[in-house]
């Protein structure tokens, strides 16, 4: 139904187009009867016919109405926004030796352990900005 309501809509548009191109034309014999004006408007009846049928013929979408639904309260116990009681942080253990100063072994354990380890002097820069010989032991 919708495919006829449109070819009839566009065939009535069509023959609008052609009355009021013919219209001029007709314009300059100068007949008394007014034909051209007649026909434009049994034209557009039939044009507005044809657009409202197919303006009406449209599918509507309707809302369906709500359906509302009661559930039981639920309790749901809070959880706490903060804790108290957190784990103590990992204590750093660090691994001792009794070496002695200038030896390969103490060497090696200051160059691992501070980043700024001098060898020449056996001291270390420590967070204090100041100069600490490396004790291993």
């Amino acid at each position: 139904m919708t495919k006829f309501a449109k070819f009839t809509l566009l065939s009535a548009a069509v023959a609008t187009v052609v009355v009021s191109a013919s219209s001029p034309a007709l314009a300059g014999h100068r007949h008394h009867r007014n034909d051209a004006a007649i026909i434009a408007g049994v034209v557009g009846l039939a044009a507005g016919v044809a657009a409202g049928s197919a303006l009406a013929s449209q599918p509507r979408y309707v809302e369906p109405d709500p359906v509302y639904v009661e559930r039981p309260p639920v309790y749901v116990e809070p959880q706490p926004a903060y804790v108290d009681e957190y784990p103590a942080p990992p204590r750093r253990t660090y691994v001792t030796y009794d070496l002695e100063p200038w030896s390969p072994q103490w060497y090696r354990y200051c160059s691992d352990r501070y980043r700024s380890f001098n060898p020449r002097s056996g001291t270390y820069v420590g967070y204090d900005g100041r100069e600490h010989f490396c004790t291993a032991g």
